[in-house]
């Protein structure tokens, strides 16, 4: 099934409840840095986080340094945001919470 990216409603509507999310026009994707005490609650953070997105079968481009995880989320069959991308932002926000 062909996931869809969102219009420009959709897109607009997502990033107002995404309050911690930055919008990356160039990518059409959304992006978010985490910042953690040390590298072990980091990758703690990285290893929740993987399983969530196996489960959902939507993948994050993501990278680590220490204390820190950046997080990219795009639907690359859809070519840009989609729901896929803000059901696992909500769903990693929900970690923090």
């Amino acid at each position: 099934m062909k996931v869809e990216p969102l219009n420009d409603e959709g897109r607009a509507e997502a990033l107002d409840t995404l309050d911690e999310w930055d919008y990356d026009e160039a990518r059409d994707a959304i992006t978010r840095r985490f910042t953690f005490a040390d590298f072990s609650e980091a990758f703690a953070f990285m290893t929740r986080v993987a399983l969530l997105a196996e489960k959902a079968d939507h993948h994050p481009e993501w990278s680590n340094v220490w204390n820190r995880v950046d997080v990219l989320l795009t639907t690359h069959d859809a070519a840009g945001l989609s729901h896929k991308d803000v059901a696992l932002a909500e769903a990693i926000d929900a970690l923090l919470a």
